[in-house]
């Protein structure tokens, strides 16, 4: 009985590959992969978002808030203990929209006062330089 190497094996495969390729096949999709998968729908009753901010003190909060009627309202506060600002009612989807649309101003702004900051802290840096060079 003649024990060959398990190289020669993976040799005489690969070199069989190579003697004879295969044509090209779209690789198989499973079952999963073919249905598309839907979106959880969001519940809009306690959907909530927080703004940009390093202070808790001073950072946005907007929840929605479910009453009779299927009406919904949406509760602004800023920090923890301040009294809301109420809008509504509202439709569930409408109430969503609105709480992200108001996230969403909030990130500019506060990213557009981050970038003002930021060029005015580089600007003094640059007069603070030039001073002590003279």
């Amino acid at each position: 009985m003649n024990q060959s190497d398990p190289t020669d094996h993976a040799l005489a495969a690969i070199a069989s590959i190579l003697d004879h390729p295969e044509t090209h096949r779209e690789p198989e999709k499973s079952a999963v992969e073919e249905r598309p998968v839907a979106p959880e729908p969001i519940v809009a009753e306690g959907y909530s978002k927080i703004g940009p901010g390093p202070m808790a003190a001073i950072r946005f909060k907007w929840t929605v808030r479910r009453e009779a009627n299927d009406e919904y309202y949406v509760d602004e506060t800023i920090g923890e203990n301040s009294a809301p600002v109420v809008s509504g009612p509202l439709a569930a989807d409408e109430a969503i929209r609105f709480v992200d649309d108001r996230a969403s101003e909030a990130r500019e702004r506060f990213e557009q006062i981050r970038t003002e900051m930021s060029g005015r802290a580089a600007a003094a840096n640059l007069l603070r330089k030039d001073a002590g060079e003279m």
